[in-house]
């Protein structure tokens, strides 16, 4: 009787307890590269999760592993995960389970009337400051300044970023204005604030997100000029998407900044080649100076040679009070980039009187203007890896395989 029972009451559990199986594919990593996010288009699926979530299982001789994944909803859903290249080759499988999982996001954000920020295991990583800030007292206001980065953290607590040293006021953690520009014969400076000509300003958070892949956000920022009368005008809308990879590899963080351009001008904007402007620009702590801080770039030009040469990636390291005593930041720039390998911006060792303070910027305009047309969309996308200790060239070529030759995912595995 009691076997008869349990045979009956697995007859009517309902169908939709079981998982049901969506998608299976592999992907095949390209040789010498790191652990990268991998995104898997799912428009060919017709998702429906009022109930349930997706879980994707790693397939393999022993079973299944389920591996930690996030959905980004949108016009196309893409699954999002980490791919960790050794052992070659690896196969999926995606499937709708009801169960809610037990994992917790190891990052999340926090976000107060000065500033957004990412945390990993309830630890700052990263600060967007949406809030304008002010100068201190005594200086010229036009500094005044929303939308960037800062603080940038090590994974050990260093603060890497710095914002209105007393050199230069306009210089804040990591930010993109454009210098030399030219509008309906007019020339706009939107870097150097003290000329009153224009600035940039966050408009508006877009989205926020924080899973068990990545936590990040969108924001709109515009790039306006002043005109009489006090009156200003966009020149350029600007979206950031930022987002922290959960990449599972001590005193190491991974940080992607990715910008979209456009502008509402019916007669566009020239971007007029010059030293400085847009791409990303990175003032350092000022705790680095020339006695203590290195400049490597993936052509092996150091400091004292780097400026104005192109490169696929830049390795800036210097000394902090974390335990390992040096941190540092791997700076990629991606092939899609306009001028890639793009061409940097690197003060040289006797910079700032021969303090040597350190500057570092990404500037695609360097050699060359680049008229932008309006109703037209342009994307620069960057990943910094912040990290504690050394890295060597070797390290940082394979970081940047990893952000620049993205793994073959093939959608007709059947197995």
């Amino acid at each position: 009787m009691i076997k008869n029972f349990i045979f009956l009451a697995w007859i009517f559990v309902p169908l939709w307890v079981f998982p049901q199986e969506l998608l299976r594919f592999k992907v095949t990593p390209e040789k010498g590269t790191s652990v990268t996010p991998v995104a898997v288009s799912l428009d060919r699926l017709q998702l429906n999760l009022d109930s349930g979530r997706v879980a994707l299982f790693e397939t393999g001789p022993k079973g299944e592993t389920e591996v930690p994944c996030q959905l980004e909803k949108g016009v196309v859903p893409l699954l999002w995960y980490l791919f960790d290249p050794s052992g070659g080759e690896k196969k999926y499988v995606l499937r709708k389970v009801w169960n809610t999982g037990t994992s917790k996001p190891g990052l999340t954000l926090v976000t107060s009337e000065q500033a957004t920020t990412i945390l990993h295991n309830g630890i700052p990583v990263v600060s967007y400051n949406h809030a304008v800030v002010y100068p201190p007292e005594g200086v010229d206001g036009k500094f005044k300044r929303s939308g960037y980065i800062h603080p940038l953290y090590s994974p050990g607590g260093e603060v890497l970023t710095r914002i209105q040293a007393p050199d230069h006021y306009h210089h804040y953690g990591i930010w993109n204005p454009w210098t030399k520009t030219t509008i309906d014969g007019r020339e706009i400076d939107f870097w150097n604030l003290i000329k009153g000509e224009g600035t940039v300003q966050f408009s508006g958070y877009l989205d926020k997100e924080a899973g068990a892949v990545y936590a990040g956000f969108r924001v709109h920022q515009e790039h306006l000029f002043f005109q009489e009368h006090n009156r200003d005008k966009i020149a350029l809308n600007e979206v950031w998407d930022v987002r922290v990879w959960n990449v599972k590899q001590e005193k190491v963080t991974v940080l992607d900044l990715t910008t979209t351009l456009n502008t509402p001008l019916a007669s566009g904007i020239m971007l007029e080649a010059y030293r400085y402007g847009g791409g990303i620009g990175y003032r350092a702590t000022e705790k680095w100076t020339r006695e203590n801080c290195t400049v490597l770039t993936s052509e092996g030009k150091s400091r004292a040679e780097a400026d104005g040469t192109n490169a696929r990636w830049c390795l800036v390291e210097g000394e902090s009070s974390v335990p390992e005593g040096r941190s540092g930041i791997l700076f990629l720039s991606h092939p899609s980039n306009r001028k890639h390998p793009e061409p940097v911006r690197v003060w040289p060792p006797d910079a700032n009187n021969g303090r040597g303070d350190l500057f570092f910027e990404f500037c695609p305009i360097r050699h060359e203007g680049w008229k932008l047309e309006p109703l037209n969309k342009y994307l620069l996308r960057y990943r910094m890896i912040i990290f504690d200790g050394k890295m060597s060239p070797q390290e940082a070529e394979s970081w940047w395989k990893g952000f620049a030759v993205a793994p073959k995912v093939n959608m007709d595995c059947k197995e």
